[in-house]
């Protein structure tokens, strides 16, 4: 076995740089055969054919099937149309996943900007700036599962017993320090739900400080001299220049946060498995299909999530037109 998968790992490295290059060869060889005034119209089109493919078998055609399964019977054998959609939306654990999806989004996307916000401004007055920004953006290096596992252990929840000491960090400190009850950081309601989001927001604070610190030494340093002079102070040189100047960039930021958010999975999978009422739609997607193996119902989940998906794509297409056409 381990032989094989030598052989196939060598046959990938090997075989897809070769087989590109023998694409690129044999193409351009095809496209010197063919009239000189047809070259500019072939060519664009075989360069972008292997791309069409790809995204046509991994994303056009799983995405129509989907949507297909979505319409069926679990079995596939009858079309019942809309009533699996009916199903979920009537499941009130559903509508749970739904409302926590809508504390991902609203609070999530919010500490995530607000928190990269002011970081970038920070850093950008101190000397020691590069390794500031370093320490800050590294947790985006390690992956969500692992991520979910270390606010696991930091979120680690004992009873106040005597003799028993608290192992999570936030309860020894709300303990020790503050000589306040334990909390089960995980399984308590009020809370939970908010405790996951705080350790995605952990991971991608360093993202948003990274991309907002790039567009705030964009901004010409004249500008706020200007403002300084006419006697504006730092607050209002930072809400009436700094924010409007990084409105774009802040929109770049945000939606790509919100699809992340509408989508999260791998911290809610790790941390609670969706117990506890912190469900999402992406998780119980996933619950329906490998666990429940009700296909036609995760279908409908997936169908849900692309639709919520949709308006995000189209907002970001028409700024992006919009930036082209003032270009």
């Amino acid at each position: 076995m381990d032989a094989q998968r030598i052989t196939f790992l060598v046959g990938a490295v090997v075989g897809v740089p070769v087989v590109l290059v023998l694409y690129i060869v044999v193409t351009d060889w095809l496209i010197r055969r063919l009239p000189p005034a047809q070259h500019g119209r072939v060519r664009p089109w075989l360069w972008v054919g292997p791309a069409l493919l790809l995204v046509t078998g991994f994303l056009i055609y799983p995405g129509i099937a989907t949507a297909w399964i979505s319409l069926l019977t679990n079995d596939g054998k009858s079309f019942v149309g809309l009533a699996n959609f009916g199903a979920v939306l009537g499941d009130h654990s559903v509508l749970i996943a739904i409302r926590n999806n809508v504390l991902w989004l609203v609070f999530y996307t919010g500490f995530v900007l607000v928190f990269g916000l002011i970081l970038a401004v920070m850093a950008d007055r101190v000397p020691y700036e590069s390794a500031i920004k370093s320490l800050i953006f590294m947790p985006m290096a390690i992956s969500f599962v692992a991520a979910g596992l270390i606010w696991s252990f930091m979120y680690q929840y004992q009873p106040n017993l005597p003799g028993v000491h608290q192992t999570g960090t936030l309860n020894a400190v709300w303990v020790n320090l503050f000589h306040q009850q334990p909390i089960a950081w995980v399984i308590d309601q009020r809370v939970n739900n908010f405790a996951l989001i705080f350790a995605a927001v952990w991971v991608w604070t360093g993202f948003a400080m990274v991309i907002t610190s790039a567009a705030l030494k964009g901004i010409p340093p004249e500008l706020l001299e200007a403002g300084r002079v006419d006697g504006a102070t730092e607050l209002q040189l930072f809400f009436r220049i700094t924010v409007p100047l990084l409105t774009p960039t802040l929109t770049v930021i945000g939606t790509t946060l919100v699809i992340f958010a509408l989508k999260a999975f791998d911290i809610i999978y790790i941390m609670t498995n969706g117990l506890y009422q912190t469900d999402v739609m992406a998780r119980r997607m996933y619950g329906e299909m490998f666990t429940s193996q009700n296909y036609a119902r995760s279908a409908a989940i997936a169908m849900l999530l692309l639709l919520a998906v949709v308006p995000v794509l189209i907002f970001n297409l028409r700024r992006f037109q919009f930036q082209e056409a003032i270009r």
